[in-house]
Order: C-alpha cells, then sequence, then structure tokens
C-alpha cells in the first residue's frame, strides 16, 4: 500500500490512525537500533497528532506517518541539524513545510539523521553524540548525504510513509540514488525555507522523498506555496508538464561504465528518443563555484551560534574571543570548522573579488548554459552519482577534495536554482543506481511526467 492509497483508506476510516502509528514507532524503534535513521523519534507528539486526526480524518496526507530532516523545526521536538551545537533545541514553531504538512493530516514520527548542518555527501560527517545511519541494502555502506537519515527510513519503511528532506548541493538526490527511493528536489523558492536551520541561504531547498515519484508529488503538492515569513518563497503555478524533447548530458556520462549503461538502457527500456547534449561550462567550474558559494554562506549563517544567543551554553568567565573559541572548538565537527574556514578565507576583503565575487559571475553563467540547452529540451537527463554507494571504510580514506568531487553531477542544478528528481532505475551488484532528472524551473510536472514514463 502507498502514500495516496493509505491516506484515502485513513479518511474513509477503514484504518485505525492511532494503533497504526503505535506500530509505526515500534517499527521505527527497531530498524534504528541498527541503521540509525533517526536523531530524535517523537513518539508522544506522533500518537497525540494520531489521536486527533482519528476524531475527524480529513487532508490530503490523513493519518500518513512522515519523518522530517534535523535541520527543519518541529514544534517541541529537539531539533540539531545534526550538530552538537544545536542539542537541546526545541523550537517553539512549526517550520512552514511541516505547518502545511501537519494541517494536512500528517502525523511526524521523528528527525532523521543528516551531515551536521548538511556538510556532505555520504552522511558520514554526524555530529558528536550521534550515529552514522547504514545503508539499507548493506550495513557496512553509507546512505548518502546529506538527507541519509530520510532516504533510509523510506528504503526500509514497510509501512506507507513519505520524509521531508532538504538539498543545497544534491542532498536530497544523492543519498536518494544510494538507497534506492524517489527524491524530488524544487526549484529554488517553490517551498518556503522558513523553519530551516540554514547552511547556504540562496541554495537550500526543502523537498520530498519517497518510494515512488507519485508520492512525492503527493507532499509537494502539500508543502509548496508563497510564505509571507520567507520573502524568497514563489507562488507559480506548475508549467506545462509535457515532456517532447529529452537530452542526455554528455559529460555525466563520464562515470562509471556500468552506471551509464544503465541509465542509457533505462532510457530505451522506456522508449524515450534522446539527443546528447554538451554542458561544458557547468562540468568544468560548477563544483568549485558550488563550494566557494556555499561555504562562504555557510561560514555567515553559523556565526550566530556561538554559545552566547544561540548554541550551546557555557561559563560566561572567559573574554568574548575566548568564550566564542571555546564554545565552536568543543561543539562543531571537524568538515564543519572546514567549510566555515574555506568561507571565511573566500569572502575576505583581500580575497572576495578573486574568489567569491567571481563564483558568483560564474552562476549566472550556469543559469544561462542551462536555460540554453531548455530552449531546445523539456528535460536533460544523467546519472544521479558517479559511483555506488560507497563503503564506509572507503570513505575514510578519501580527502577532503576527493569526497567534494563526489557532488559533481548534482551541484549544477542546485547552483541555478533548477527543480530536479533521482529516481531508481535498478541495481548493480545489488546496490541501487539512479537516474536523475532535470527541468526547467516550475517545471516540476516535466519531472513527474518523466519518472512516471
Amino acid at each position: 500500500m502507498n502514500a495516496i492509497e493509505f491516506t484515502e483508506m485513513a479518511r474513509k476510516k477503514e484504518i485505525d490512525i492511532v494503533e497504526h502509528t503505535c506500530q509505526v514507532i515500534e517499527n521505527i524503534e527497531k530498524i534504528n537500533k541498527n541503521y540509525h535513521y533517526f536523531n530524535t523519534i517523537s513518539k508522544e507528539l506522533a500518537i497525540e497528532q494520531a489521536k486527533k486526526i482519528a476524531k475527524s480524518p480529513k487532508g490530503t496526507l490523513c493519518g500518513l506517518p512522515v519523518s522530517v530532516k534535523d535541520c527543519i523545526c518541529v514544534k517541541g521536538v529537539e531539533s540539531t541539524a545534526g550538530s552538537k551545537i544545536l542539542k537541546g533545541y526545541r523550537p517553539v514553531f512549526n517550520a512552514t513545510a511541516v505547518e502545511n504538512a501537519i494541517k494536512e493530516g500528517a502525523i511526524i514520527i521523528g528527525k532523521t539523521s543528516q551531515d551536521e548542518f548538511g556538510f556532505g555527501s555520504f552522511n558520514v560527517n554526524v555530529g558528536v553524540d550521534f550515529e552514522m545511519p547504514r545503508n539499507p541494502f548493506d550495513i557496512e555502506r553509507c546512505t548518502g548525504g546529506s538527507s541519509g537519515g530520510s532516504a533510509g527510513v523510506t528504503q526500509m519503511a514497510n509501512f506507507p510513509h513519505i520524509s521531508i528532506a532538504e538539498s543545497t548541493g544534491g542532498s536530497i538526490a544523492c543519498p536518494a540514488s544510494f538507497c534506492g527511493v524517489a527524491g524530488i528536489t524544487p526549484t529554488y523558492g517553490l517551498v518556503s525555507r522558513y523553519g530551516l536551520i540554514d547552511y547556504a541561504s540562496s541554495l537550500d531547498k526543502i523537498g520530498a522523498m519517497a518510494k515512488t515519484a507519485s508520492e512525492c508529488r503527493l507532499m509537494l503538492g502539500v508543502i509548496k506555496g508563497k510564505d509571507p515569513k520567507d520573502a524568497t518563497s514563489i507562488d507559480a503555478k506548475e508549467g506545462d508538464s509535457a515532456v517532447k524533447k529529452v537530452a542526455v548530458i554528455k559529460e555525466a556520462l563520464e562515470v562509471d561504465e556500468k552506471i551509464k549503461d544503465m541509465v542509457l538502457k533505462a532510457l530505451d527500456s522506456k522508449g524515450i528518443k534522446y539527443d546528447i547534449v554538451s554542458l561544458p561550462l557547468t562540468a568544468k567550474y560548477a563544483n568549485s563555484c558550488y563550494y566557494i558559494l556555499a561555504t562562504s554562506e555557510a561560514s555567515t549563517n553559523l556565526a550566530k551560534f556561538c554559545g552566547f544567543k544561540y548554541g550551546a551554553e557555557f561559563s560566561l568567565e572567559d573574554s568574548y574571543n575566548a568564550h566564542f573559541t571555546k564554545a565552536r572548538s568543543a561543539c562543531f565537527g571537524k568538515e564543519a570548522k572546514r567549510r566555515i574556514i574555506l568561507g571565511t578565507f573566500a569572502r575576505m576583503a583581500g580575497f572576495r573579488d578573486a574568489f567569491y565575487l567571481k563564483a558568483a559571475k560564474v552562476r549566472t553563467m550556469i543559469i544561462n548554459e542551462y536555460k540554453q540547452a531548455f530552449s531546445q529540451y523539456d528535460a536533460l537527463v544523467s546519472p544521479t552519482m558517479p559511483v555506488l554507494a560507497p563503503r564506509l571504510d572507503e570513505l575514510s580514506k578519501l580527502t577532503p577534495l576527493q569526497s567534494y568531487m563526489m557532488d559533481v553531477l548534482t551541484v549544477g542544478p542546485n547552483l541555478a536554482g533548477l527543480p530536479h528528481m533521482s529516481i531508481n532505475i535498478g541495481f548493480s551488484n545489488r546496490l541501487p543506481v539512479g537516474m536523475m532528472i532535470t527541468a526547467d524551473h516550475f517545471c516540476e510536472g516535466k519531472l513527474f511526467e518523466m519518472a512516471g514514463h
């Protein structure tokens, strides 16, 4: 039974919502012992919501168990963005996306694991006191990041479920590929960012992960829309969903040969004719452009977590600088510190023109390159990731640069704010392979059309 069928039955009172919710909580508690998909399981909240919905079963998501990435605020539930510096933080409000889901009958079952503040491609950069989530197909492999917990529980759940996730540079597409589920990253601004603990404000996007594209569409329809609390949010009508011309990105085929063949065979098996299109500028500069802009914004956004107004509390006996240093040194993980340093360097007065401003100009050129491609094609296709889900012991041997290069296929659409979706197209060596479909701004309908072809 999928989420759509479940909600229809729940509205007709053919399902005992309270009993089902209790079973779901019991199920995820068992899963979490070995796979660590949740940083927090909101048992009391979920049962309270289930009892309320059972009295008046209605809404698009009536009674549906919904997990939420840990960087998206849920009222009264610990929300840490995977970082020790926010341990114990319980928001007094819901993020707009969460609030919209609750209004439509969603039951929030917990906060899913992520890389600290979204800093990573494999969900191994978890904050102190957190466990790394494990791949549902091989416990010795990673889930992908940074929304790894969302992807893992979505695959393993033996109950109807959708996860509200978030992407900055590929944090929905990557784990969706590694865990064999569908993940939609919408156009920047389509979903309000109010209540999102930010990484990079001009790149962050809230989306959804589910077993199928139709379930992703269900959730996106609920959480999207203009929000007076977020000036960057947009109330846009969905564009034309017809897909007439498709192209495969030439440079994206320079990956593992098995992955390349599976993507092309998937298109052939669906009877989709395609051209090959080149995006040379994006292929060459997107990754470096992304890491300059994203780390610059991150170093600014994370400055507020210093142990004074926000973040873990420390003794105020030291000077301001000593206190600031103590709090951040003790609570930020290695990768968070690295990205703060990189971003601070890139936006310093002596280097801003050479790095940050130049990257911003290149970003505009990348957007224009995509726009040129979309003047000819309705959708662009590529592998989601260049490799299969790596083993955890393999990841420990990678340099930071090698880890950053794993985002080479996903950062382009994220830089351009374009909607994209990863769908599972099969397995290689018993591990899932994802295919990524990218469309023009506000053309999410074309992604769902392609995914359901």
